[in-house]
């Protein structure tokens, strides 16, 4: 049997106010001044949502005395990381997100995530019910992104997972309406719009993706992003990307850099909920790679990837599991 090499969490959206960024960039400062990449630098670019579950741990863990763990989970909340859009209506939150990031001067990293069957009916299974209403969701998706700025990440895993032969799946259809997802994000005018490659351990030869890719609009992205949701280094990973970008015309990337401190885990389900893993390379969009636009912490750090390794149900808030990449992160 294949060792499955991706992962996936379903987001859920969460309103929790907490009054927890005032304090964020000197916490920043703090944990990661030491680090080769700024938290500064992506401060200034990327937005940090105030209302995510990390940030409410933090307070809580505060209110009742767990002053250590409360830092440690600052190493989180204080940082930019991706808003899901697994529902239904994804318009009014889009909407949301980029307007509180315009209205601090940042911007929104945004994933788009409702192809129909989506993770191949795996613990984050779901997604549009038909094409036609799957272009109807990223019509109001783009909709609300109107002129203010994102990054958006298309479909994790729809291309690779189409790749290996999933189900129901025709290939065609869906690198069709991947390629309408791209198209439409496109017509936004400050909107980057990266679409997803999996990573360097899904698929190590790139030439299977490049096809595919090429259906699914890439030639109209501003890139792909690599390492959604996984663990593989940003050594790797920039490499892979390397030679994906050599055969798509020089085409950028991002790599997500959430967990992948201490790389990927050796032991069984390594891409789901692995012990031991760490927080990676702060987000920043000053990355020193010509290639590389953006570290992105795309995957929300403490949310299941799903029921194994002792997680709960996919995007489900692990406190547990969020304080351990916060502890094993280096700087």
């Amino acid at each position: 049997m294949r060792l499955r090499m991706r992962t996936r969490v379903r987001v859920r959206v969460r309103t929790v106010a907490v009054g927890l960024v005032a304090t964020g960039a000197a916490v920043w400062t703090v944990l990661w001044g030491g680090g080769g990449v700024s938290g500064a630098d992506a401060e200034a670019a990327l937005w940090v949502n105030p209302e995510s579950s990390a940030a409410r741990q933090a307070v809580e863990w505060r209110r009742t005395g767990r002053t250590a763990d409360a830092l440690l989970m600052e190493r989180i909340s204080t940082r930019p990381q991706a808003e899901w859009l697994v529902g239904s209506e994804p318009r009014a939150v889009v909407e949301a997100r980029t307007t509180a990031a315009a209205r601090e001067g940042r911007t929104a990293v945004l994933v788009a995530y409702y192809i129909p069957y989506r993770d191949c009916g795996s613990y984050s299974g779901g997604g549009a019910w038909s094409a036609t209403g799957y272009r109807r969701w990223v019509d109001e998706f783009a909709a609300g992104l109107g002129e203010r700025g994102a990054y958006v990440i298309v479909e994790p895993d729809a291309v690779a997972h189409s790749v290996d032969g999933c189900g129901r799946v025709v290939p065609e259809e869906r690198y069709a309406l991947l390629a309408y997802a791209v198209d439409r994000f496109k017509r936004q005018p400050n909107t980057r719009v990266y679409l997803d490659a999996g990573n360097p351990a899904w698929h190590p030869d790139t030439s299977r993706l490049i096809a595919p890719l090429k259906q699914s609009g890439i030639a109209r992205a501003d890139g792909f992003a690599l390492n959604v949701s996984n663990f593989r280094t940003d050594a790797d990973s920039s490499a892979y990307g390397d030679k994906l970008s050599a055969a798509l015309g020089g085409k950028h990337f991002v790599i997500d850099s959430s967990r992948n401190g201490n790389g990927p885990w050796t032991g069984t389900d390594s891409w789901c909920n692995p012990p031991g893993r760490a927080l990676g390379v702060a987000p920043t969009t000053v990355t020193g790679a010509p290639l590389i636009d953006a570290y992105l912490w795309v995957k929300r750090p403490g949310e299941s990837d799903g029921t194994c390794g002792g997680g709960p149900a996919a995007g489900q808030w692990w406190p547990s599991y969020a304080l351990g990449l916060a502890r094993n992160a280096r700087d």
